[in-house]
């Protein structure tokens, strides 16, 4: 099974759906051209759809629904969780702006601290 993602004219993933790997070969080969136009014209969906990927192998990660794909980076990058946080351009991943301690922690955005969960 392949993974393509919809997305609308602002790179928002609106879904992603599973198309079966003869459905989008070409040659022997899997195309993700014949899998955009499979779900686009032969299924009817129209829309605009990118290749996604469970081993994060293609687009860095895996898409879902809300994620937003950014073509700088040619990934698929998760909801931003907190104001604060910044983009790593290597996984397109957002990170706190300090590292999170070992253990298990929560991000404060109005202090711009982790808070320990198990600490007493």
């Amino acid at each position: 099974m392949a993974h393509f993602a919809e997305i609308d004219e602002n790179g928002l993933v609106l879904r992603v759906l599973a198309v079966n790997d003869s459905d989008i070969m070409v040659d022997g080969v899997e195309s993700e051209e014949a899998g955009q136009n499979y779900l686009a014209n032969i299924v009817g969906l129209g829309g605009t759809w990118l290749k996604t990927s469970w081993s994060n192998s293609i687009r860095k990660n895996y898409a879902g629904t809300g994620f937003t794909y950014n073509k700088e980076l040619d990934a698929f990058v998760p909801p931003k969780p907190y104001p604060s946080w910044i983009l790593n351009n290597e996984t397109a991943l957002w990170e706190a702006p300090k590292p999170q301690p070992e253990g298990v922690y929560t991000w404060n955005e109005d202090s711009q601290e982790w808070i320990c969960k198990t600490c007493f």
